[in-house]
């Protein structure tokens, strides 16, 4: 409102100045007169003067005046605000993804308890070991030196609390005689290369397979590159990275699988127990393990592959 005032009074202003100077210009050079000769103007310059008034006068009526959607406004009946029903939207299908967040990889949080193992169980898994040493004792004397020494049932008590399942007792008895390996295990008849970890490393790679592959694509752990209620406790060092390169017992059940390159993830022995029985009988008595039979060179149990 203010600056259209002003526009208004400079708009007057000048006006009256370029009335002034016109009339300069056009009236002829001369001398000054007394001003009792001088004729009297102010009727005409009175008539400028009430020009300029009308012209702010009219100026600032219509900087005054509402905008014409203002009056409209101000004409329009007042009442109730008028409400509009909007149409209620349809439901739009939400999509669903084929595969969900594996919720074996994200285990609740339970307490640290050291879980006795059945007695009966134990000792059956010790007569195999006893068979095992016994025989790499005489004959492989170096990978002999590369068993484990004994874990501790508190260090698995922590490995399964943080995992979130439990070990099955034949496993945590196998882990309790030997705590993985220093070099090439004992289990080496699927590949060259193959280790047995430690309770420690278990728990580590379970980690790290969870934090890469976190999704369950259905039902069954078998059909799976990966699942987290899966324990790994051998490396195949060796293999191809496309295929799986960890041999697993399935914290449910106690089954033992592993990749074969052809059929994919499945369990092949029953137990723990059931490997460390095969392996016993195929070094006591030459016998296969998965096409596998086993040899000694230079004091290093070997597995040749009998096709």
């Amino acid at each position: 409102m203010l600056k259209l005032v002003r526009v208004a009074l400079a708009a007057a202003i000048l006006t009256a100045i370029a009335i002034r100077l016109r009339r300069r210009a056009h009236t002829p050079a001369r001398r000054p007169e007394p001003a009792a000769a001088r004729p009297d103007r102010s009727p005409r310059m009175g008539l400028v003067w009430a020009a300029i008034a009308a012209i702010v006068a009219v100026t600032l009526a219509a900087a005054l005046m509402p905008p014409e959607a203002e009056r409209a406004d101000a004409a329009a009946p007042t009442g109730p605000p008028v409400t509009h029903t909007l149409p209620v939207p349809t439901a739009v299908p939400t999509w669903q993804p084929t595969e969900i967040p594996d919720p074996n990889c994200s285990p609740a949080q339970r307490p640290v308890t050291v879980r006795p193992i059945d007695p009966k169980v134990r000792r059956a898994v010790d007569r195999q070991w006893r068979r095992i040493e016994r025989w790499l004792e005489a004959n492989a004397p170096r990978t002999y030196k590369t068993l484990g020494p004994p874990g501790r049932a508190r260090t698995i008590a922590v490995a399964e609390s943080q995992m979130g399942v439990d070990f099955p007792d034949d496993l945590r008895a196998s882990l309790l005689r030997h705590n993985g390996s220093r070099g090439h295990s004992v289990f080496g008849f699927w590949f060259d290369g193959t280790y047995a970890f430690s309770i420690r490393e278990i728990r580590d790679t379970w980690r790290w397979l969870c934090s890469w592959e976190r999704t369950d694509l259905g039902t069954d752990p078998a059909t799976e590159y990966w699942n987290g209620r899966m324990i790994p406790f051998l490396h195949f060092a060796d293999r191809d990275s496309e295929d799986m390169e960890y041999a697993v017992v399935d914290s449910d059940g106690g089954a033992v699988g592993w990749d074969d390159t052809i059929s994919g993830m499945a369990p092949r022995l029953p137990s723990t127990h059931a490997l460390l029985r095969a392996v016993a009988d195929a070094l006591e008595q030459g016998k296969e393990v998965d096409g596998w039979r086993p040899a000694v060179r230079r004091g290093v149990l070997r597995w040749d592959n009998v096709e």
